[in-house]
Formats: C-alpha cells, structure tokens, sequence
C-alpha cells in the first residue's frame, strides 16, 4: 500500500504522565514537557509516520507519548501498548538466554561455537594462527565477521536450512577472532543457533518460556500475526515523496539478531530488569528470570570500541563517544551524565531505541515506523534532560564508614598532631613511604601558614571509590586540600595522605584575576591595557588564549584559588554555563608584571557514580 507523505501526520499526539503506573510525580512537569518537545521535534523534522516513546522510572512506565500514526490506513496514534518491531535491540535478548543457559551450567562461555553449532565444526579462521571462534566473542562483538549491515537486515527470514549451508561453506573474516570490536548480525543469527541446541528447543519459543512469561512481557513476540490488527505499528520507506508500506519478515534464522517486536508498556519491564540490578546488594534475587549480578555483567564493557571525537562548533565543547559492548548492550560514557547503557535497533520500515542511566534508574525509549528511523539521538537528548534536570536522583559514591572516621582523625592531627593517633590511623606503609617526623614537620608548617584549619562547608567533598575522599579545608590565610585513600586490610587504614597548600592571593593578584575574569563577558576581549606583561610574555599568544576562553566559556564566574602560593602565583577556577577552566597568573616578583598567563579547560571526564 502507499500514501501520500502529508497523509497521517497529526499536529499533536497522544501523551500521558503519571496515569501510566504509581509512580506519579516522579519527574517535575517541566522535565517532561521538555522530552516532549524533544520528540515533537523530532517528529517534525524526520520523515516517519509515527513516533511512540516513554520514560521509564524503576522498572515502571512514568510518561509515554505518541505522534502520527502507527499505520497510515487508519487515524491510530502509537500508544503505549501499541506494537514496533524493534530489530537489533533483541540482541540483548539472545544475550539474556545465552547467559541464562551458562548459569545453568549447560555451556560455558569459552566453549568454541562449533561444540554447539555442528555447521561450523570446518570453519577455518583467516590466518593459521587464529583462535575458534568462541561463544563469547560472538555476544561481545569481537569473532572477526565484518560489519553486515545491511545485508544482515534482509536475512531475517531466512530458511533454517539455507542458514546452516551458509555456515558450512564458511563466513568471511574481516580481522583475526578476538582482536578488535566489529558489529556483526551474523555473529547473533549464530547465538539464536547455540540457545535451540543447547536449551533442546527452537530459540523464540525458548526465550518466550524463559524471559518473556515469567516477566509478563505478553505483547512480546517474534510473530506479527499475533498482534492484534489495531495495535501493530506498519513500517514503511518514503521513496519519491510517497510511503510504501514495508513488507513484514517472518520468523527465521537471524531472528534472534533483530526479530522482536514489543510495545513500550512490555519493554519498560525489560529496561527495569536492568537498571533494578543496581546498586548490588542484599535481600531477594528471585524478581527476574536472570539474578542481578548475572544483569550487570551484561552492562559492562567486555570489548571497548575506538572512541570518536566530534564538534557541533568551535565554541562549544566537543562531543565524545567511548564506551564498548557488553552482552548484547552497548555501554556509553557520556562526560554529561556519566555512563549510559542501551542498543539501538535499526530495520526496513522500524527504528527504534532504549537507553537508561543506571546510577539514577532512569530510561527512555521510543519507536519509528519508517526504514531506519534515526530514534538514537531524541532519546539520548532526552536521558539527558531527566538526569540533569534533577541529580539528587543520582546514586554517588558513598565513603565506608572507616573512610569519614580516617577523614576525622586526619583533621585531629591537622589542628594537633598525636603519635598514637596517627599510628591507629596510618598503614604501614605510610611511614616507609615518608618518614612520620617529616609527616609532622610538614603539618607543623601548614598550621603556621594557613592559620587554624576547619572544613570548608561550601566546597564539595569527592570520592572516586568507598576508600577515597577527598575534602577542602578553609584557614585563616589560604586553603588546604585534604586527600585520602584507605587499604584493603580489615579494618582499612589510611595508605596514601596528600596535603595541597593553597595560599591565599595578595590584593594585586587578585585584582589581577578579578579584571581578567571580567574581560570574559566581553565578546573578542582584547588583554586590559592596564596589566603589564613582562616582555617574555607573547602579547599575541595571551590575547588568543584570552578570546579563545571567551567564545568556548565565557562568561564565568571567579572561584576560589585552588592552587599556587598567593605571592607570585595562583590558580583560580572559574565556572560558566559552558564549562569550567583554570587561569593560572604567575608575576616575576610581587607586585611586578606578569610572566605568566594560562587558561586551561577542565578536564573533560565522566562524573563519578554508584554503579
């Protein structure tokens, strides 16, 4: 069938909140009114019927919307048990049934594939000295196939038959196994092979016994003919400004690479299942058919990809995407958010996406109903949106009680050294690494700088794992950063103590500091005439740096110092809406010019948090 393109397209959509589970109030009006116009936009510019997309909280369904259409025959708009094929997001399914087989302990994940695909007991790798083919490097993306799509999109009905003569005569190899991440649908069309002959049962009806029923995932299935006519979502191409319909495959060889077709309400479930595994903890694990540890294997990097480096324009901080595959997931670390987890699912006549934040429990997902449809982008913007727009959500790093006691006696000793104390409380190693008299002297020295030393509430105290804290504290000239790493005896005691002095800036640099800072709210600054440079100086070079900060950061605010000795040199942070840099000002001798001026961009790194 075709259609016009202006047919179906509906100026607004069907939306709900709060309705959808008893979850209401979890996310603030203005967050989801903001993630619905992140897919309105999307709705308008992109070239797909219908839009069907949800936020997912904890395992429930806490916002859904919809846009067009599901098919263009009828004014059907997508809804929450409306029903999308979703293609290569079932990967994370046959992943599912392969490690619910190895918990079992009916394979291992080292087995080479041949012991359960017999078609393949003659597959030569590319060079002599290459490795079967393991079960893991198929789920991790790393046997050697080479990239397949799209050819791997139009064999997902191929005959079980023709399949296994395809392996017979041997697949083609890009790199040698287990060298290098490489997408491969193929490589999941032969997991789908591993689960029937391992579990004795086809893999579709395997995966419906073992994940979808016991989940209650009953509008899940590998069948279009099982949906009900009302609520399954066409797919479709546009070609010379009409849409044909797309032409549905059945159920196959590689169904178990891209053959799913699921609602939002049923694949909220799934995204639950997994962000439910963090934190690790105590109590029941009996909630799903796969334990939590067995969950947040699938969400770690087990083969990392190259990263990629990318800007929207020179003043704005460029985008990075590292991460890996895990087990049928991809994991992202995104220097916004932190790490991200998810899979996209790419098919003719469907695109589709999930993606979740497990530190927060936070996900979204959304499905289109044309070829490809570019559904990547809306939900990692709106993902985004939620964990930002309320971080008090987010799971951070909470120190061991022994950590927040070492933080107490390490600011005992600060304001009053004590021998006895300091032994309870130092490793060993401590006093082979530095003498504790020079410990002490060293102490002694920051007492008669700084003045008396009490916490700095104002500043933001950092852990980077439960045996590290790292804390400011405030004096009455200048500031001292506090470090700490604790060891795995039991009880931990104290294995590394650093001790940064910052002096407090003289009124000529921080006058200095406070002129510059301001000269960044001005477009194409130009460096205040009434700062002298010394002549080693580059005027030029300054300036470019100078304006340089201006178009990436300004304009900021003047922190505090966090470096230098207040005299002849100091590093202050300064923070705006586009990020945060260091200026660093170094003068040949108090009160003279300037031999130094340096501005250096934060480094850019993924917020730490309890994952």
């Amino acid at each position: 069938m075709s259609a016009t393109a202006g047919e179906g397209r509906a100026a607004d959509g069907w939306q709900g909140s709060g309705r959808l589970c008893d979850s209401e109030g979890v996310v603030a009006a203005g967050t989801l009114t903001a993630i619905d116009a992140i897919f309105e936009r999307t709705f308008a510019e992109e070239t797909v019927p219908g839009i069907a997309y949800g936020l997912v909280q904890d395992g429930d369904l806490v916002h859904a919307g919809g846009l067009g259409r599901i098919r263009l025959d009828v004014e059907t708009r997508p809804d929450p048990d409306s029903v999308f094929r979703i293609a290569s997001m079932t990967k994370s399914f046959t992943a599912a049934a392969i490690l619910s087989l190895r918990d079992e302990g009916r394979l291992r994940l080292d087995d080479p594939v041949a012991r359960w695909v017999p078609d393949l007991a003659d597959m030569a790798g590319p060079t002599n000295d290459s490795p079967p083919i393991t079960v893991e490097q198929l789920l991790t993306m790393s046997a050697g196939l080479p990239t397949d799509d799209p050819w791997g999109d139009r064999q997902q009905g191929l005959d079980l038959d023709r399949f296994a003569a395809l392996l017979r005569d041997g697949p083609t190899f890009a790199w040698a196994p287990g060298t290098r991440f490489d997408y491969s649908n193929l490589g999941y069309g032969i997991l789908g092979r591993v689960v029937s002959n391992v579990a004795g049962m086809e893999y579709g009806p395997f995966v419906r016994e073992r994940l979808l029923e016991p989940l209650g995932m009953t509008a899940t299935t590998f069948l279009s003919d099982e949906v009900p006519a009302g609520r399954l979502a066409l797919g479709y191409l546009r070609r010379d400004e009409t849409w044909l319909e797309e032409p549905m495959d059945p159920y196959g060889a590689l169904a178990a690479m891209g053959g799913i077709l699921t609602s939002l309400r049923d694949l909220a479930r799934w995204v639950g299942g997994f962000t439910g595994a963090f934190p690790p903890r105590d109590g029941p694990d009996d909630e799903h058919p796969l334990s939590r540890a067995t969950r947040r294997e699938m969400q770690q990097i087990h083969r990392s990809f190259e990263p990629e480096l990318s800007w929207t324009a020179t003043h704005e901080a460029p985008s990075l995407v590292s991460g890996g595959y895990g087990y049928g997931l991809f994991v992202f670390d995104d220097l916004r958010i932190g790490r991200m987890v998810g899979h996209g699912g790419g098919y003719p006549g469907f695109g589709s996406h999930m993606r979740w934040h497990p530190a927060s429990g936070v996900g979204v997902i959304a499905f289109g109903n044309a070829r490809y449809a570019r559904m990547g982008d809306p939900v990692s913007r709106a993902l985004v949106e939620v964990v930002t727009g309320d971080t008090s959500r987010v799971r951070r790093i909470v120190p061991w009680p022994a950590t927040i006691a070492a933080r107490s006696a390490i600011e005992r000793l600060l304001a009053d050294w004590d021998d006895g104390l300091a032994g309870r409380t130092f490793a060993m190693n401590l006093e082979l690494d530095e003498p504790l008299g020079l410990r002490r002297a060293a102490i002694e020295r920051l007492r008669e700088r700084h003045g008396v030393l009490e916490s700095d509430t104002e500043a933001r105290s950092e852990s980077h794992a439960p045996s590290h804290l790292a804390w400011w504290l405030k004096g009455e000239r200048g500031r001292v950063k506090v470090e700490i790493l604790l060891d795995p005896e039991r009880p931990p005691l104290v294995q590394a103590l650093t001790l940064t002095s910052v002096g407090q800036p003289s009124t000529a640099l921080q006058a200095i500091a406070e002129q510059v800072a301001a000269s960044l709210a001005e477009p194409g600054p130009s460096w205040p005439v009434d700062i002298p440079l010394a002549a080693s100086v580059d005027r030029a070079a300054t300036e470019r740096g100078l304006r340089a900060a201006e178009g990436r950061f300004g304009p900021v605010a003047l922190g505090r110092p966090v470096g230098g000795d207040g005299t002849k040199t100091a590093t202050w942070r300064l923070s705006g809406p586009r990020g945060d840099l260091d200026l660093t000002l170094e003068l040949a001798e108090p009160g003279g010019a300037l031999v130094k001026v340096a501005f250096v961009p934060c480094p850019m790194e993924p917020p730490v948090h309890d994952v």
